[in-house]
């Protein structure tokens, strides 16, 4: 038994790492086409530095250097449209999401109550992004949101409510609502209840939600290039703006993936203890 069990933990360990390469490898091809000339890039699948390739750091250097006032322009305009449609799902998914929780609701012309009308606003995201595209210019045409910061913040606000109102509702109902009734006794108003001690409370579900609302954000490719034109254009509008006349610059692509890709992983990294409890909070609701 116990040489069986000693082979079973064998065999996880080395689909574990096994896994964690595929996983891995990715980022490690991003890295070393980052120190690439294009010559290298074009000789062909070399991966090990001063053995298959001399590094360079030429690209690095154009990008924060020579083009660093572009580069910055679209990180800062992903940092705005992601911090901001992140803060704005926190607010109103919180709030919506204690509605739902603490308070009974009967929609007449469907027959839905509480449950119901929660798969409702879930279900908004079972409909593809693309549907959306032409209410959006239509819309945003005649608002004058095109190619602005606000714009962008509406548009991904919008696909993160349904998100953020689900899990939040779920980790409110988790909540014992006997806290909330002793504060009501010693004079707190509904309000001050859930601003001082609900939300403290919900801290691993807003950080969950905030997370998984800015990586959504960050990484949206489809709206920021139908609503932007040029001064809110977005990283990843502009990774996939590397293909110029002289080909796909790869190793340009890989430098500006890592700009863009390493913000989101030292945030979730950081988080992600909270990110656990957030989301096994929401389960347990």
């Amino acid at each position: 038994m116990k040489r069986r069990n000693a082979w079973r933990t064998f065999g996880l360990y080395l689909f574990v790492i096994f896994w964690s390469f595929v996983v891995l490898f990715p980022f490690y091809w991003l890295v070393t086409t980052s120190f690439k000339t294009p010559l290298d890039v074009g000789l062909g699948p070399v991966y090990i530095p001063f053995v298959d390739f001399r590094p360079t750091t030429d690209h690095w250097e154009y990008l924060l250097t020579t083009q660093r006032n572009i580069t910055m322009r679209h990180f800062n305009n992903s940092l705005i449209a992601a911090f901001g449609s992140t803060i704005l799902a926190m607010i109103i998914g919180s709030m919506a999401g204690y509605g739902l929780s603490r308070f009974q609701y009967y929609w007449r012309l469907t027959g839905w109550r509480n449950d119901g009308i929660a798969f409702w606003i879930v279900s908004n995201r079972f409909l593809p992004p693309a549907v959306f595209v032409v209410p959006f210019l239509l819309l945003f045409t005649n608002l004058r949101l095109i190619d602005t910061h606000l714009g962008l913040i509406i548009a991904y606000t919008m696909f993160a409510l349904p998100f953020a109102v689900w899990i939040m509702r779920d980790f409110f109902n988790s909540l014992p609502i006997e806290l909330e009734e002793s504060a009501r006794v010693d004079g707190a108003s509904r309000i001050q209840a859930f601003v001082y001690i609900v939300l403290p409370l919900s801290t691993p579900g807003l950080v969950a939600v905030s997370i998984f609302s800015f990586i959504f954000a960050w990484n949206e490719f489809l709206y920021a290039l139908m609503l932007t034109n040029f001064n809110a254009i977005t990283l990843p509008v502009l990774i996939a703006g590397q293909n110029t006349n002289r080909g796909i610059e790869w190793w340009y692509i890989s430098a500006l993936t890592l700009v863009s890709v390493i913000p989101v992983m030292l945030i979730a990294l950081f988080l992600e203890r909270f990110i656990t409890k957030g989301l096994s909070g929401a389960i347990k609701g």
